[in-house]
């Protein structure tokens, strides 16, 4: 068999799982690394990724990345502060012909209800290339979309659906998201920027909405709320330091409306300590999605990730094996874009194989 020529892009904390996950998999070809900090280029990528040397160097160099004719990148970069300089690396790969899956634009795991602008652009390069492009993830990806509609098949009536993610976030080590995205660390009364109307949607709306279309619901509209709690001292975190009287716990929701009822709803509780906001959901521990639904029947499902030390790392790994388990089917679609609901299950290779 032949085996698919893979780039991968950024050795972030995703991106890093992939190299290792790419390296070891017997169907594909780990053919090129990028990496945007320049202290990083020109290094081993296995080095890089926590791993053994692999005698793979890695680049900056976009046109020699390209120019090794790869079947897939692998796009796990930042795109929280960027998703329009993403959406232009997706756009340049696919128009040349270069499949992409990708953890960074959550949106585009529902294309209808993703900025309509920015889906033509794709689709434009999409057809130009005769390329895929794929995005998922943990959440959304699957926790808040794809397995809720797996489990919806048990139902014949709903009156509605919540799903939840209870994480704490004390291990997260992105400072931008921590502090300027979901304000933690910030006095109460400090806008981050998921408070801007909007910011929460792009992200959770197409979720959203992927359910109610594949249900055969219309929504009235999609809504946001978003709480928090301070701490009363001072905690240390993976990002940085959050002092007492800032902003320690967040609580929000987007909220698909259907009938004048709640009917949708992806709600995350994020703390950076167990304590905090006690008054909130919770779960036997975190590291919990947790999908409730309220129908004929009703019932109660929970995923929970690792254990009490590595829950925060498990779902790193969880995400990116969303998009590496996708690339052969990815690879073999038809051009456009494609999501779950267009894809067989995308299933491991080998996953009982011993190193």
């Amino acid at each position: 068999m032949k085996k698919l020529r893979v780039v991968q892009w950024s050795t972030g904390g995703c991106g890093s799982i992939a190299v290792r996950t790419l390296h070891d998999r017997k169907d594909i070809d780990l053919v090129g690394v990028w990496v945007h900090n320049p202290d990083k280029v020109g290094r081993d990528a296995g080095e890089l990724s926590g791993i053994a040397p692999i005698g793979l160097t890695t680049t900056n160099d976009i046109e020699a990345l390209m120019a090794l004719a790869p079947d897939c990148v692998s796009y796990t970069a930042s795109g929280e502060s960027r998703p329009k300089e993403c959406i232009e690396d997706y756009c340049r790969l696919l128009a040349a012909g270069i499949n992409v899956v990708t953890t960074s634009v959550p949106g585009l795991v529902h294309p209808p209800g993703f900025d309509a602008n920015h889906v033509a652009a794709i689709e434009a390069a999409c057809k130009k290339g005769g390329a895929t492009l794929y995005a998922s993830g943990i959440e959304p990806g699957f926790a808040g979309d794809h397995l809720v509609l797996s489990l919806t098949s048990l139902s014949h009536r709903i009156n509605s659906i919540r799903a939840q993610e209870i994480f704490g976030y004390e291990d997260y080590p992105v400072p931008f998201t921590i502090f300027d995205v979901f304000g933690f660390g910030k006095p109460p009364e400090h806008r981050c920027l998921m408070e801007i109307p909007g910011v929460q949607a792009s992200a959770w709306a197409p979720p959203v909405q992927m359910v109610a279309d594949h249900l055969g619901a219309e929504l009235d509209e999609i809504r946001e709320t978003y709480e928090k709690r301070t701490t009363d001292r001072q905690l240390t975190v993976a990002a940085g330091t959050i002092e007492p009287g800032t902003v320690a716990a967040v609580r929000f929701e987007t909220i698909g409306v259907v009938d004048g009822r709640d009917a949708i709803v992806i709600e995350h509780i994020n703390r950076l300590a167990p304590d905090i906001a006690p008054e909130w959901p919770t779960a036997s521990r975190d590291g919990t999605y947790r999908l409730l639904v309220d129908g004929d029947p009703s019932f109660q499902c929970e995923l929970t990730l690792g254990n009490d030390a590595d829950y925060s790392a498990q779902g790193m790994v969880a995400t990116t094996m969303r998009i590496v388990n996708a690339i052969p089917s990815v690879c073999s679609s038809a051009p456009g874009i494609v999501t779950a609901t267009d894809l067989p299950l995308t299933l491991p290779r080998n996953p009982f194989a011993r190193p």
